[in-house]
């Protein structure tokens, strides 16, 4: 007498593609699973795999366009920038695409980023 798994084996191997797809598609519903094809191994024993890109830690801010409203930019630059000028704030924003900050923290970066799209601008970080 053959046992549970094996009728079950019997059973399933009768079933057509799609009545093992549908198989499958119950089977991940029923116990929140999924039947993802297991990852490919190294192609040599020896290959290391590829270490993970490390996060950076500056960033540089490029004001890439001013949007519609010039003065809305150059207040939004004068506030990211507190030491700057009225007027070289001015020229930062004539001169688009400009260098707002060379080594920025990401925190930095992000918030200059915010105030400048909220004033219209376009703002580019790497």
């Amino acid at each position: 007498m053959a046992t549970k798994i094996e009728q079950l084996v019997d059973e399933i191997s009768a079933l057509t593609a799609l009545e093992l797809a549908e198989l499958a598609k119950v089977l991940e519903d029923k116990f929140g699973v999924s039947a993802m094809a297991p990852m490919m191994a190294p192609a040599a024993a020896g290959a290391a795999a590829p270490a993970p890109a490390e996060e950076k830690s500056e960033y540089k801010v490029e004001l890439t366009e001013i949007g519609d409203d010039k003065i809305k930019a150059i207040k939004a630059v004068r506030q990211v920038k507190k030491d700057l000028g009225l007027t070289d704030a001015k020229k930062l924003v004539e001169d688009a695409p400009s260098v707002l900050a060379e080594a920025a923290s990401k925190d930095e970066a992000n918030n200059m980023k915010e105030v400048l799209e909220a004033a219209g601008c376009k703002v580019k970080l790497s």
